[in-house]
């Protein structure tokens, strides 16, 4: 059963993304990431399967993609499920997890290039969420989700709001206004944390 927010004795920022797949910021200070490299590669390889028969367009070949399509998907719920596990795992009952609401998949436009990678870490990124609200809910912990408005451009320190503070190709966020600096994932889990910590002093979510 998911805790009241008097209940609540922990919140964590979690900001999902390509280069680590969780990003985590809690009340402690603490940040944890979870490495997206090896994901990467391996959904390289995947589209480098598929090259072949996207460009036979036969029936076998549609078969053929739509193996290696569940085949990719296998994989990726059983890597969310890790993922989603380790964080209920590492983190104590009554935790509010906060995450990006992606019902419009506006997290991921900054992150994807191409439309199929686009729909394949979306989808994965949505799954991931599912996956953390209900083993959260059996762990006696919560899950919001908030608007993911600026939270990579947003200070934690200051609140200075700038696109230029965030330098996407060094994966590094330096605030314009106060200098504060750190990895631009971390950031995300910050000002998420921040939401959250607004979120239980005020019963709603804000931005």
């Amino acid at each position: 059963m998911e805790p009241g927010l008097l209940d609540i004795c922990n919140v964590v920022g979690v900001d999902r993304g390509i280069n680590f797949v969780a990003a985590t910021y809690d009340d402690n200070g603490k940040s944890t990431f979870v490495n997206g490299r090896p994901i990467k590669q391996k959904r390289a390889k995947y589209a480098a399967v598929r090259k072949q028969p996207q460009k036979r367009k036969t029936p076998s070949a549609r078969r053929r993609l739509k193996r290696i399509g569940s085949r990719e998907n296998r994989w990726m719920h059983d890597v969310n499920h890790c993922v989603s596990k380790a964080l209920v795992k590492n983190n104590p009952e009554h935790t509010l997890f906060v995450l990006e609401d992606l019902s419009g998949i506006r997290s991921a436009t900054e992150r994807v290039r191409t439309k199929q990678r686009y729909v394949t870490v979306s989808w994965s990124f949505y799954d991931l969420g599912q996956k953390l609200k209900y083993k959260a809910a059996r762990a006696g912990s919560k899950v919001i989700e908030v608007d993911p408005a600026y939270t990579s451009q947003r200070c934690p320190t200051c609140g200075h709001t700038e696109k230029s503070n965030r330098n996407k190709r060094l994966h590094l966020f330096r605030c314009e206004k106060c200098d504060y600096s750190s990895n631009d994932d971390r950031i995300g889990g910050m000002n998420l944390h921040r939401m959250g910590i607004s979120y239980l002093s005020t019963g709603c979510s804000c931005g």
